[in-house]
């Protein structure tokens, strides 16, 4: 009985923790200067597209031409369809490489995207 007990409390605990790490503790992980570059005049924005995108959120300047690039590497999950509504952009990743988006110049403002199936959100947040 002991050990019937003990595995439920074993088990109760490793899913939790599976369940705290797929969420995250709430907070949005804000990225830092890495993901973000200028080339040639124009900022491109880096993000790796597998179980979701990393970074969730990401930090670039308004008024300036932008390109989203996605990396994927293996990926065969919803993330690798990306959608952002408010620009109607729709679009499939390939399972491996580079694909970028032009976003154009945004204003001070959150972009928001997500993949295909909705369940992973990614966001762009243009500041002045």
């Amino acid at each position: 009985m002991k050990s019937i007990v003990f595995s439920i409390i074993v088990a109760v605990v490793f899913i939790a923790g599976a369940f705290m790490l797929a969420r995250g503790d709430g907070t949005t992980p804000v990225a830092n200067a890495n993901n973000v570059t200028i080339v040639d005049g124009k900022q491109i924005i880096e993000i790796s597209a597998k179980g979701g995108y990393q970074p969730r959120k990401s930090v670039a300047k308004a008024g300036m031409p932008t390109i989203i690039r996605f990396n994927t590497k293996g990926t065969f999950d919803c993330s690798s369809s990306v959608r952002i509504p408010s620009m109607n952009i729709s679009k499939n990743l390939p399972n491996s490489g580079i694909t970028d988006i032009d976003v154009g110049s945004q204003q001070v403002a959150t972009l928001q995207g997500t993949c295909g199936m909705g369940m992973y959100p990614f966001e762009v947040e243009f500041q002045s």
